[in-house]
């Protein structure tokens, strides 16, 4: 005869069996589960690496990486505008130097046509004779120089592998050892090696012309100086760029007067000379 089963049996046997079917889950293999989909490790994310453009510093305007413009505006002691000095700088990590002459003399445009050059700007004196034009002091054109070396307080644009510098002769003559690319020779040093004063007031002539500088900056920048309206006077132009916000290491006067000028393809911009040249500056985009 069937007998209920009293409830406490009856709760002790659900206890059991509750036991029994839990410690089950215990033996079911790790491997089997399956993590949810939010914690599987996903694909490594590769960041874009970020690129620094230069940035202008006040006053300046970039025309493109490496090469800004500035102008200075000149007054004298009675307040009258008498100059505008313009102003190219460029960073040598970004663009080269090199020097190129012909005997017969060229438009700054002719220059810029055949030679395909960012910037093309007037070299230092030169002589003519028969009708050839000779630069004067040394030159240096694609590795083979021409000409005598200066001394004394002229000075030197030497370019090589590893860039362009500007040189006071007498303070680093030149060697004809030298594995110069290009180089060419003018006077008289503006500003020293360091920032000195390079032509004081014992040589003032108080002859003012148009002005091309070649200067290179504590920076190793290379900036390339027009003063097209012929206020400067060599002393009053060494003090000027002495005593400027420029920051300059050196600086070397070029051939002034009708050989002044400038080419700049991109952005163009010109300020020409009154006459062609047989030898030019040219800069080119690394």
């Amino acid at each position: 005869m069937y007998k209920p089963i009293s409830p406490i049996l009856h709760l002790l046997l659900l206890i059991i069996f509750i036991g029994a079917f839990g410690s089950s889950a215990y033996y079911i293999k790790a491997d089997s589960i399956v993590p949810p989909a939010a914690t599987l490790p996903s694909e490594p994310v590769l960041s874009t690496p970020i690129i620094f453009e230069p940035i202008s510093e006040p006053g300046w305007t970039l025309l493109q990486p490496g090469l800004e413009k500035r102008v200075f505006e000149i007054y004298d002691n009675q307040n009258q505008h008498v100059e505008s000095l313009h102003i190219w700088r460029l960073d040598q990590r970004y663009f080269r130097l090199d020097v190129a002459y012909e005997a017969i003399p060229k438009t700054l445009a002719r220059w810029q046509e055949e030679m395909n050059a960012l910037l093309v700007m007037n070299g230092g004196y030169y002589s003519i004779d028969n009708e050839s034009y000779f630069p004067d002091g040394l030159t240096i054109v694609n590795g083979a120089a021409r000409g005598r070396s200066f001394g004394g307080s002229a000075g030197m644009l030497a370019i090589h592998d590893g860039g362009a510098e500007i040189r006071w002769l007498a303070q680093r003559p030149y060697q004809p050892s030298e594995p110069l690319r290009a180089a060419l020779q003018s006077f008289p040093v503006l500003v020293e090696p360091g920032g000195r004063l390079g032509f004081g007031p014992e040589r003032e002539s108080h002859a003012s012309a148009r002005r091309t500088v070649i200067a290179q900056d504590r920076s190793g920048r290379i900036l390339f100086i027009i003063a097209p309206q012929g206020y400067f006077t060599l002393h009053q132009l060494s003090v000027y760029l002495t005593e400027s916000e420029l920051d300059l290491d050196s600086a070397l006067n070029l051939d002034g007067g009708g050989s002044t000028g400038i080419l700049v393809a991109d952005p163009q911009e010109v300020i020409p000379p009154t006459r062609p040249l047989p030898f030019v500056i040219l800069v080119y985009p690394r």
